[in-house]
């Protein structure tokens, strides 16, 4: 008998993640569809390093999330800082 009770006393509970409702819509599709893309080309192996910056629905949470070869991290912190100058210019 082991410290967690007799073998036939297990009591499974059900795992339903709740997704939540979305309507769909083009900024969602976007989204999606450039994740999709990312990942058939890292199955293919055609990709060695990814950057992702993230905005929350309601735009106060900014994450980065990278991964990468050492040699890759700044030509990553280059090209995503030129991102950023040209984003922040067309918004003017």
């Amino acid at each position: 008998m082991s410290k967690y009770g007799p073998p036939n006393s297990a009591t499974v509970i059900p795992f339903s993640p709740r997704v939540a409702p979305a309507s769909p819509d083009a900024d969602i599709a976007s989204v999606i569809k450039v994740l999709q893309d990312q990942l058939a080309l890292a199955r293919e192996g055609k990709l060695r390093s990814v950057a992702v910056v993230s905005v929350s629905a309601d735009g106060e949470a900014v994450g980065t999330q990278w991964s990468c070869k050492g040699a890759d991290i700044t030509g990553l912190i280059g090209k995503l800082t030129v991102l950023t100058h040209d984003m922040m210019a067309a918004r003017r």
